[in-house]
Formats: C-alpha cells, structure tokens, sequence
C-alpha cells in the first residue's frame, strides 16, 4: 500500500502535468490563477508577519547592484530604498575610484564573484562613461545572465524611447533575460494543486508513518533540516525522521567516511538510521512532508534538491547559479546519476536544468521519479 501511495503521488504529477501540456492554455492558466491567488494571498500575509520579526526582505524582490557610487548612482539608490514597490533591494555600489564602504562593496573586477554569492538580478550603469569597463560589465552581465540597464544622461543624451525613470534618471535596457514567465506561472500553479492534492490524498498514510517512527524509536516524528534555498535564503525542510535524535551531533564524527566529493555528505550503511527510517529512506516516504513545503512556495515538485547549510558554506563561486531557482523535491541529478559520488557531476546536470528547464523536462522527471519510488531503489 506505503508503494503504491507514493506512485499516485508521481501519477498524480504525470496528471498534472499533462494537463498543462495538453488543455487549452487560457483554461489552465485560469486554474491555476485561482491556486496561485490563494497562496500568493497567504505568502503576502507571511512576509508581514516577518516584517514585525525584523526580517523585512520581500521574497521575489529583485537584488540590484549599482556600477557607479557618484551622485547618479547614491539618487537611484535613495529612490529605490524609499520605494519597495518597485520590488528592488540594492545591494550595494560597485566603484574602481571610490574608497570602500559607505554602500561601495567592491570593484567592477569583482563583480562575478558579489554578483554570484549576492544572488543579483539586475545591474545598473550609473558611473562615469568608460567604454572598456562598460562593455566588460555588459559581457560579464550577460554571461552571468544578469539584466543590465545604463543611465543615458550620464552621456549627455535622452533616450528616444524612456523605458523607466528611477530618481529622476532615466534608463535604457542594455540586456534583458528572456524570463519564461507564463511556464513558471504554470509551474508554481501545477506545485500548488499537486501538493495539496496529494497531502488530502496521502493524509491516511502519513498518519500510519508517523506512528511507525513513533513506536520504533524516540524522538520526534518530523525532522525540521535547515537547508538553503532559492537566492541562499534559508527554510526548514521537513521530512519524516529516519535517523537517531542526536544524528547531527554524530555527522561531525563521521566526516571522515564521506563516499561523495565535494560539499556534500553522504556514507554507505549510515549507523544513525533507524530500522523504520531505511524502508522510509527505499520507497522515498521520508521525503512526503516536503509537499509542505511546495505548498509554502519554499521547494517546488521538481528541481535541484536544496543542500544543507553547512555543505553551501563549502560552495565555490561557480555553484551559485543552482540557487537561481526554487529547489525541488526530486530533480534531474536524481533520476540521473543518483548514485554518482561526484559532486561536481550532479552539479553539471543541476545546471543543465536550470538552462534547459520546460514543464516537458519536469513531466518527464516525475514520471522517472515515479518508477524509482516503486523499484524501492532509494538508499
């Protein structure tokens, strides 16, 4: 029964998704608007409950870095610190003549690497004219696949057609993403109905789990992992335990028999699991509570999985970009090279989705997904 309630959980994606690709795109568009709605409306109401914690960022907001801390730049600045409805946050001004500090964080050869772990979106030119440094911030933007737009004043011209005035200044687009914005609005509506549905459906199922951990050792049904999300911001991601309770104290001890490469952990017969927790860990079960999450707008159905704090610490600039987009429950590197040892592998195909993502790669991820819960060939 545990088996075939998790293959419905992947039927049910496969469902899902072939809907989205077969329907009529306004109709599912009107679906999933509805979904979207109510949980856009709770995620609003969650992030004024943060706001009175202290912890003001807006989820979605664009992170902004500002070539140029001369007056140009400090108005674009100011105007966009006074309005949050733009949806900005400066990170802060990248400057070769400026001194360090007062908001300048680094020089425009440094702008991969604060780009990167800065998790920017957006670049604004607004220092003196330089043509060399202007075309290598625009070349480094775009290979970053950052969009770029230039203050024209500051050559002594008006745009012919003003695209958007900030301070006063107004802007021109230099480089733009291409955004697939009606496939996420898609995507995000498909996470919204798939996991509600499957954690009404799968409701019986997560009870009797929960009693099996409960009768098999003590602790707490759940386990709440700090793991790291989209933009590096960080989230608790729930699963059902299948360790010990003192399995994070233990983790430090056994460093020395990792079995992966690069940041991350991972060891053959791992003595902290429990009995319960290996057959949850085979048919994948451990990993239902995360629908929760889905359903909170923190992980969505398919994507990369999100990695535990202390393995991003040890990130190098170059794996950022997997944190360009919401993590998932299962993904590429999952049905891909699962037991492949290398870091560096699942980060190639981590990547590979991030940039060749279409609802069509994530149907056809839930549907392998789907055949591996039901061999039993999780560890």
């Amino acid at each position: 029964m545990i088996g075939f309630a998790l293959s419905f959980f992947g039927l049910m994606g496969f469902a899902l998704m072939s809907l989205a690709l077969t329907i009529h795109e306004l109709v599912v568009l009107a679906v999933a608007g509805v979904w979207v709605a109510m949980v856009e409306i709770g995620g609003s109401l969650a992030w004024r409950w943060r706001k009175r914690k202290g912890q003001d960022t807006e989820p979605g907001a664009r992170n902004v870095l500002i070539v140029g801390a001369g007056e140009p730049g400090r108005r674009i600045a100011r105007y966009l610190e006074k309005h949050p409805e733009t949806g900005r946050t400066v990170c802060g001004f990248l400057d070769d003549w400026k001194p360090m500090g007062n908001g300048v964080i680094g020089r425009v050869s440094e702008l991969t690497k604060l780009a990167r772990t800065g998790f920017v979106d957006e670049v604004i030119l607004a220092g003196p004219h330089d043509r060399k440094a202007a075309l290598r911030v625009l070349g480094e933007a775009r290979r970053l696949r950052l969009d770029v737009k230039m203050a024209p004043d500051l050559f002594g011209c008006e745009p012919v057609r003003r695209l958007e005035r900030l301070g006063g200044i107004p802007l021109i687009a230099l480089h733009e993403e291409r955004v697939p914005r009606q496939g996420l609005f898609l995507k995000r509506g498909i996470d919204v109905m798939g996991s509600a549905g499957a954690l009404a459906a799968l409701a019986p199922v997560l009870a009797l789990v929960g009693l099996l951990i409960k009768l098999d050792s003590p602790g707490p049904v759940l386990y709440a992992a700090p793991r790291v999300g989209r933009k590096g911001r960080p989230f608790r991601c729930y699963k059902f335990r299948t360790m010990v309770e003192a399995a994070d104290e233990m983790k430090a001890k056994l460093r020395e028999r990792n079995q992966r490469l690069g940041p991350f952990f991972k060891i053959a017969s791992d003595p902290r699991i429990t009995r319960v927790g290996r057959w949850l860990r085979r048919y994948s079960l451990d990993e239902l509570p995360q629908l929760w999450n889905v359903l909170q707008g923190e992980m969505s159905l398919v994507g990369p999985r999100p990695h535990p704090v202390d393995d991003f610490l040890t990130y190098g600039i170059e794996h950022f970009q997997r944190l360009d987009v919401t993590p998932g429950i299962t993904g590429l590197w999952q049905v891909t090279a699962r037991r492949d040892p290398s870091f560096e592998t699942g980060m190639e195909l981590d990547l590979e989705y991030i940039q060749r993502w279409s609802l069509g790669m994530d149907l056809r991820i839930l549907l392998k997904t789907a055949a591996a819960v039901v061999r039993g060939s999780g560890d």
